[in-house]
């Protein structure tokens, strides 16, 4: 599916009270996705252990 589809689907998806501020958040979300699946495709992957050490850096 391309970009725009994807946008148009995420809008169309959202209830008709969502905010721009909603909207904004699924789109950066659906982003943050895409990223990360282009990242796994790409061999640019974390094992467990590293990614253990990551979030204990974020929440200390």
């Amino acid at each position: 599916m391309r970009v725009k589809e994807q946008i148009l689907n995420a809008v169309k998806e959202l209830p008709s009270d969502a905010s721009f501020e909603d909207a904004m958040e699924r789109l950066y979300l659906l982003y943050k996705i895409q990223r990360g699946v282009e990242q796994a495709d790409a061999g640019e992957t974390a094992t467990h252990e590293e990614a253990r050490q990551r979030l204990k850096k974020w929440l200390t």
